[in-house]
């Protein structure tokens, strides 16, 4: 029997850097004054479902995690759509460290095939539509785009939430019903939204 079970842990960075600024060949560098702690103000966040079986036969079931892992901003009293979100423009869909998704099983986002495998997640919002970007790249800051690594540009479902969420989120939710199927949702500001995703037989699995 199949199950998805949600998990949902924003981690809170407090990482303290020193800007990073050219030096020319050879010059000596100036010395550089103490800077007191400080908290960044975003942190990083984690949504994750774990798909397990338990084959014919086995002793203990097996498992496979999606997981999403991105970087959460937060709105501070600055508009959303059009603003921290712009119009038309590709979005990093967090913040700082491109959004992450890792799959170790084959899934459907959206009715596009994504291959077990690691990926940035990007965003394009348009005044009456948001689609989600799936790209090959990764381990690139946030900013960082290359759109030739597109795999697919799949349409969410937008909808305007009457509730404004302070934070960014993006959560993967189980269906409850539809054991190897779920909905992705992203929230932030009155924007809300959401694609399904599926869980894909492993190849050469009997069907019934």
């Amino acid at each position: 029997m199949l199950r998805a079970s949600l998990l949902l842990a924003p981690v809170l960075a407090a990482v303290v850097a020193a800007p990073v600024r050219a030096q020319a060949t050879g010059a000596a560098q100036p010395a550089r004054a103490a800077q007191p702690p400080r908290v960044e103000a975003s942190g990083r966040a984690t949504t994750q479902v774990t798909v397990t079986a338990r084959p014919a036969g086995a002793a203990r079931p097996t498992s496979q995690v999606v997981r999403i892992d991105y970087g959460q901003p937060h709105a501070r009293g600055r508009a959303v759509a059009g603003g921290l979100v712009p119009y038309d423009q590709v979005w990093r869909t967090g913040a700082n460290a491109s959004t992450t998704l890792t799959t170790e099983t084959d899934l459907e986002i959206g009715g596009t095939r994504v291959p077990a495998g690691t990926y940035s997640l990007y965003s394009l919002l348009g005044r009456s539509d948001w689609k989600l970007v799936i790209n090959r790249q990764t381990g690139q800051w946030g900013t960082e785009y290359d759109a030739s690594r597109d795999l697919a540009r799949v349409n969410m479902t937008l909808r305007q939430s009457p509730a404004p969420a302070e934070s960014f989120t993006m959560t993967l939710v189980p269906s409850g019903t539809a054991p190897l199927e779920g909905t992705l949702v992203l929230s932030w500001g009155t924007l809300q939204g959401s694609v399904p995703w599926r869980v894909l037989p492993a190849a050469g699995a009997a069907r019934r």
